[in-house]
């Protein structure tokens, strides 16, 4: 019988995030900012806490309105640390409108957030066959230089570890375990 990835709780948010979202080919650019600002916020917490959080996040932050965000000034980023609904780290908050500036130069460059992020895996998700929990990495020499390069453009809460879960999540790495019925699911998009 197959099962989800081990790490998939019996939580219906974390199944249906599982089963709907994780590993899925991503290649719109708010959606994009969005996930990463989320491993951002994760960082030192549990996934499952930020997904609770997750509708207030794109409640507060406008849907993840780039040009929106990149507007925020400290009435609002005050605002934000007020927000029971949110993580209320100031760093975290903050990067979140450094992010959204730093995606508004890279869309200028690149023409999209997208084609700039899916230059690291050659516009394909990389496809693994992982065997268990055990064997996925917390981090990769890919995303070590995804990192590296983010945080040359100016991005922060974008660590090595940050960059591979968003890789995983955003579909540019299929990392579903090869018992879980996503994985095959999930390969067939990156075709």
């Amino acid at each position: 019988m197959n099962k989800r990835c081990r790490w998939c709780t019996d939580d219906p948010l974390y199944i249906q995030y599982h089963d709907e979202e994780w590993g899925v080919p991503a290649h719109d650019d708010r959606h994009l900012f969005e996930m990463l600002t989320l491993e951002g916020a994760q960082a030192g917490l549990s996934w499952i806490t930020v997904l609770r959080k997750r509708e207030h996040y794109r409640a507060a932050f406008d849907g993840f309105n780039i040009k929106r965000v990149a507007a925020y000034g400290e009435d609002k980023i005050a605002s934000l640390l007020s927000n029971p609904g949110l993580i209320r780290n100031r760093a975290k908050i903050q990067s979140t409108v450094n992010n959204a500036k730093a995606v508004l130069a890279v869309q200028k460059e690149y023409g999209s957030f997208d084609a700039f992020l899916w230059t690291y895996v050659d516009g394909k998700p990389i496809q693994n066959a992982r065997q268990g929990g055990g064997d996925i990495p917390a981090s990769t020499e890919l995303s070590d230089r995804m990192s590296k390069d983010l945080k040359n453009r100016g991005f922060g809460f974008v660590g090595s570890t940050i960059c591979y879960a968003f890789m995983q999540a955003t579909g540019m790495v299929n990392d579903h375990e090869v018992g879980c019925p996503q994985h095959k699911a999930v390969r067939k998009l990156g075709k």
